[in-house]
């Protein structure tokens, strides 16, 4: 029996995908749940399993076609199973699409012609990039321009204007570029570089810096890593910092909040659902995929999710509804050493904590006055480490931060469950 491979439907706004590339071969064998093939959308790039053991008998949309969620892209079987000559692609599919060429959808925009539907990330890339979208030939349904048609205009532009280096293919291999060198950014470096500027445009940035004993969550951790392991889950620092934030978004719901310009004139919008998303380094940027209900999950629940999430980031297995929705972002910087950092705010999003480097500091024990010499004040080493919190000042003061980084604090130097 044949199954079908079907584009799929990668989130609620997700109309279509083009493949990137095809990671099995036709003739070879496939295993249930192992990667297929490659997709990429206007929002993420990710991998697509499997649907059954087999063998890919029929690739029916060759790597750099784009075709709608739901149409035929190939077909798996048996190794001695005959391919009907002729597969009926499901309902769902649109009419129309030749999936065998590449780029060739029917009714592609030319110069001048009339552009149809917009996506606002398209509109906002040619926006600030002074794009004219009708300079552009659209490869989505019915010639739509997708995110994909303007960098690869964008990457078109930057070669007419002279040659690439040689070194670049070093440089993405991690090797340093030599002094004067021109290194074209990557498509996601480029957008992390377009949502860092447009945030700090966007609201004015305040930081403030806690520092913060760790010496509960320590001996907690090291209590309970192995139990943790043992149910297949690791219990790294991250999810302590992540149920601490969710408290402190509790008792502070302003922080849980997002600017807002309605046709009533500014305000705040405060988010019910508490979303946590958890900035996860990559070689050439970085993705926020996001926990969502994270004030649903106990120290468990919230380390498998942390441990899942960051996973599939660096696999690039995420899917767009993953990285959308967050009303909260933490960053744990300090997993590469750095002491305390000023963060750049997740649009639309109130603020954002980072936190340091763990490591052990002489701190004074005060039992008495909290700030004059006493006889009873003792020197003890702790693992302390520095909360920063970079907050929307439209939306928070001071006053109001430094409250809700005080809870953080506490949660964590009194941790007991």
């Amino acid at each position: 029996m044949t199954i079908n491979v079907l584009m799929p439907r990668l989130g609620e706004t997700v109309v279509e995908g083009t493949v990137s590339r095809w990671l099995v071969a036709e003739g070879e064998s496939v295993q249930k749940l192992a990667p297929l093939l490659e997709i990429s959308t206007d929002k993420i790039d990710t991998e697509i399993p499997s649907p059954a053991d087999g063998v890919l008998l029929k690739i029916h949309v060759p790597a750099g076609a784009t075709v709608a969620a739901g149409a035929l892209i190939a077909v798996i079987g048996q190794p001695d199973e005959k391919l009907a000559e002729s597969i009926t692609p499901p309902a769902d599919a649109p009419a129309g699409i030749d999936a065998g060429r590449p780029n060739s959808l029917p009714g592609a925009v030319s110069s001048g012609g009339n552009l149809g539907f917009i996506s606002p990330v398209v509109a906002k890339l040619a926006a600030e990039h002074s794009v004219e979208l009708g300079q552009i030939r659209g490869t989505g349904l019915k010639g739509r321009i997708r995110k994909q048609d303007v960098l690869s205009y964008l990457d078109r532009q930057a070669a007419a204007a002279g040659p690439v280096p040689h070194q670049l293919v070093q440089h993405q291999r991690g090797v340093a570029p030599t002094a004067g060198e021109f290194v074209p950014l990557t498509r996601l470096r480029r957008l992390v570089a377009e949502h860092m500027v447009q945030s700090v445009a966007a609201s004015p940035h305040v930081t403030t810096v806690f520092d913060c004993d760790l010496a509960a969550v320590v001996r907690h951790r090291y209590a309970n890593r192995d139990k943790f392991a043992g149910a297949g889950v690791d219990l790294t620092f991250t999810p302590y910092f992540v149920a601490a934030a969710v408290i402190g978004l509790r008792q502070h719901p302003v922080a849980n909040a997002s600017w807002s310009d309605g046709s009533s004139g500014p305000g705040i919008l405060l988010h019910r659902g508490i979303h946590v998303g958890i900035a996860v380094a990559l070689p050439d940027g970085l993705v926020v995929p996001v926990i969502r209900d994270a004030d649903s999950y106990n120290l468990f629940g919230l380390a498998r999710s942390v441990g899942d999430l960051a996973r599939r980031a660096r696999a690039g297995q995420l899917q767009p509804d993953e990285i959308q929705g967050g009303t909260f972002t933490l960053t744990n910087h300090g997993t590469s050493g750095s002491l305390f950092a000023t963060p750049i705010i997740n649009q639309p999003q109130t603020g954002i904590l980072g936190v340091g480097r763990i490591h052990k500091q002489a701190v004074v024990i005060s039992r008495g006055h909290p700030l004059l010499p006493d006889a009873e004040d003792t020197i003890a080493i702790r693992p302390v480490a520095y909360l920063s919190f970079t907050f929307d000042h439209r939306i928070l003061d001071g006053a109001t931060a430094d409250a809700f980084v005080t809870t953080v604090k506490a949660a964590l130097e009194h941790w007991q469950s």
